[in-house]
């Protein structure tokens, strides 16, 4: 019960962030303008958006086999692509939750050990959160007068912002978590013979192991390059379906190649904060972005509306029919293992010497 309460609460918090963004996003901003330019756009290039995406996601499952093929399993690039799709529905729901749904998800297909894919996740976020700090360095020098201002106002100034309040904290705070620090580990030195004894223990250290073992998978990668050019084509995807978005709108088709690559980076740090499926944080971030070129605020927020929404109900759609397959497969995997012991313990029929079986025999019908 108070585990379904704190769930619960986690829930409504993070919706709480993203309404309060999509107020800040929505404000002051006629509702009719907005359906105006919805019903403007060019569904055309949309279309072509999600075609693109549909290929980075099958992209990405063949790239997380590749991750898993060392820790000596080898599932199906159609039960992976299903558990990640599964996974992204899950993020709609609780924000990075879609992590472990995805996990679970191929665990019941393929028997895989969740903890060791959570590595092979982790090698996988690592790699794609280096991808975008490329990008946003390439950006960044690419329009660096134009979006130096942008990424002071609204990243380096806030973090920067945030450590000095830190640091302008009482320095009794900081004695405090030091104590607190120091007794905590003489308990962990006194205990530690106990704490190895339990059995709970050793099930935490025993999952972070697998974790381990499945973030050094990539290192015993056999095919880098074929993952190297997975990632390559993944951002390449991204990247071309966000200007096709933008070629769906009059206002914002003439921003080209930089302005994609510009809502790319933007977009990423919108949908890395901590809310169900980015709705808000991404509207926000992106329509401000938008300003820098130009672009009007409420025509900012028509593209950042289509450009998420379309994306959101592609991932609704294929992650429900996934989430379906994936219940499906192992649905019938249960099925077929419990026919198969059901057929064991019966066993076949032993005969006797003679030649008839052992056990009751059936009365033979009278003849007439």
């Amino acid at each position: 019960m108070k585990e379904n309460l704190i769930r619960a609460f986690r829930i409504l918090l993070f919706l709480a962030i993203g309404g309060f963004f999509l107020f800040l996003a929505f404000r002051d901003v006629p509702l009719e303008h907005l359906v105006s330019g919805l019903k403007d756009a060019r569904y055309e290039w949309v279309f072509v958006s999600l075609l693109l995406a549909t290929l980075a996601f099958i992209s990405r499952a063949m790239r997380w086999v590749l991750l898993i093929e060392p820790l000596g399993y080898r599932p199906s690039v159609r039960n992976t692509f299903y558990a990640l799709m599964t996974g992204y529905l899950a993020n709609f729901v609780l924000p990075r939750i879609g992590e472990i749904t995805r996990c679970g998800s191929l665990n019941r297909t393929d028997r895989i050990p969740v903890s060791s894919l959570l590595g092979t996740v982790i090698v996988e976020r690592i790699s794609d959160f280096i991808v975008l700090l490329l990008l946003a360095a390439l950006l960044f020098f690419i329009e660096i007068n134009l979006l130096g201002d942008f990424f002071y106002s609204y990243l380096i100034r806030p973090v920067a912002e945030a450590a000095a309040a830190l640091l302008d904290l009482h320095l009794g705070l900081y004695i405090l978590v030091a104590a607190l620090f120091i007794i905590l580990l003489a308990a962990y030195r006194l205990f530690s013979a106990w704490f190895k004894k339990h059995k709970a223990y050793r099930k935490i250290m025993q999952t972070f192991q697998r974790i381990g073992e499945g973030m050094k998978s990539v290192m015993r990668l056999e095919k880098k390059q074929a993952f190297l050019l997975h990632t390559v084509f993944i951002w390449l995807m991204y990247v071309l379906m966000t200007w096709a978005v933008l070629m769906a709108l009059p206002s914002t088709a003439g921003l080209g190649a930089t302005g994609a690559l510009f809502i790319l980076v933007a977009g990423g740090l919108g949908m890395a904060a901590p809310v169900q499926g980015g709705i808000g944080t991404y509207h926000w971030i992106v329509t401000v972005g938008l300003g820098i070129y130009g672009i009007s605020r409420e025509d900012g927020l028509i593209f950042a509306t289509l450009s998420h929404e379309s994306q959101a109900l592609l991932m609704i759609a294929l992650g429900s029919f996934s989430m379906l397959m994936v219940f499906l497969k192992w649905k019938r995997a249960g099925s077929q293992v419990k026919t198969a012991v059901t057929g064991d313990r019966q066993g076949p029929e032993r005969q006797k010497p003679g030649g008839a079986a052992e056990g009751p025999q059936r009365p033979r019908s009278a003849s007439v």
